[in-house]
């Protein structure tokens, strides 16, 4: 039996944001520290493996009192 092979799923910057709940600002900082790796397709579109996304670490907000 031949085994099958996973094809990745790649998001776009705009995707990645809405799906953290952060900006598309906030998903380019993470990338340019190298907390989030990134692919370029082509010239100028960026993506990100939705793996990786969900690797990511998120921030837990502080409570204030």
């Amino acid at each position: 039996m031949t085994e099958r092979r996973v094809i990745p799923v790649y998001l776009s910057l705009e995707e990645a944001a809405e799906a953290m709940s952060v900006s598309v600002k906030t998903i380019r900082r993470w990338i340019a520290a190298g907390t989030l790796p990134a692919y370029r397709c082509g010239k100028r579109a960026i993506r990100i493996k939705l793996e990786d996304l969900e690797a990511a670490p998120r921030q837990i907000p502080s409570a204030r009192c």
